[in-house]
């Protein structure tokens, strides 16, 4: 066995209230693939880019890494102060949201599709799992917070798929926080990594699907899943949106099983851990 299959093959501590559950066997996604690649790997482990999102037009998303390399600033605190409960963090990247939480004493799970994300969080003292969001998660219906920065409302290029996933592993009345562009847009797009260094491709090869919202299509989308508005806010330029999950909606394929697996609560607390579990995931 290869040294990346054998830590692919390592479980990353998670808090001690979360059971981090088999190894799942989830389709391939070609977003999962694109951002594993190494653009993203590289510009993760050099603190830097630069890294963009490019359209098919040939139009740019410049990608912020060297704040998403750097510690919690004031947006990002404006975010964290009201996280509630024990947070996932979807598509953490790097880790600085999860190492905040930490430091403020919150039980808080990263999960990340890149290798290099997770284990630089876990360098940060964080916990992290190289997971999609889409994949089996542990306290499935029993976070009290899920946080989607940094864009990451445009996971799978489906925003309601994202958010109807998002209703399943929220617990009932949790929050989910998610961050918006600061103008009206619901946009659907094919993009690929780009790093500036190759040659434009003209071909589909690693093209995957990607949305932007601003906040009143978010909210949209949401309504319909028992997300209701429960704040809106501007920071440093960036948009955000709190969306509270009802109370008494279950969302329609939860299974029982998912609602009763990896319950968050310190009496599961794993005390050991198994290589059988993945490393990490978004």
């Amino acid at each position: 066995m290869s040294r990346t299959d054998q830590e692919r093959n390592v479980l990353v501590h998670p808090p001690t209230d979360l059971d981090a559950g088999p190894a799942p066997q989830a389709p391939a996604r070609p977003d999962a693939d694109a951002w594993g690649t190494d653009p993203y790997a590289n510009a993760l482990r050099n603190g830097h880019g630069p890294l963009f999102l490019r359209r098919t037009d040939g139009w740019l998303l410049p990608l912020d890494v060297e704040r998403w390399c750097a510690g919690a600033d004031a947006a990002d605190l404006s975010a964290l102060r009201r996280c509630e409960g024990p947070v996932l963090d979807v598509g953490c990247g790097p880790g600085r949201l999860v190492a905040a939480l930490a430091a403020r004493g919150h039980r808080a799970l990263g999960i990340d599709v890149s290798e290099a994300a997770v284990a630089r969080t876990v360098r940060l003292g964080g916990f992290a799992l190289r997971r999609s969001v889409f994949d089996p998660l542990p306290g499935e219906g029993r976070w009290g917070t899920v946080l989607l920065a940094d864009g990451n409302i445009g996971i799978g290029g489906d925003p309601d798929r994202l958010l109807l996933r998002t209703a399943e592993l929220l617990a009932p009345g949790g929050l989910l926080i998610a961050e918006t562009v600061p103008h009206d847009l619901d946009e659907r797009v094919r993009v690929r990594l780009d790093d500036g260094r190759a040659p434009e491709e003209s071909t589909a090869a690693g093209l995957f699907p990607w949305a932007r919202l601003g906040s009143s299509a978010l909210l949209g989308y949401a309504r319909p899943h028992g997300l209701r508005a429960d704040g809106q806010w501007e920071a440093d330029g960036r948009a955000f949106v709190a969306l509270r999950r009802s109370r008494t909606v279950r969302a329609p394929n939860q299974s029982a099983d998912s609602r009763n697996s990896a319950a968050v609560v310190s009496s599961q607390f794993p005390r050991k851990t198994s290589g059988d579990s993945p490393l990490a995931g978004s």
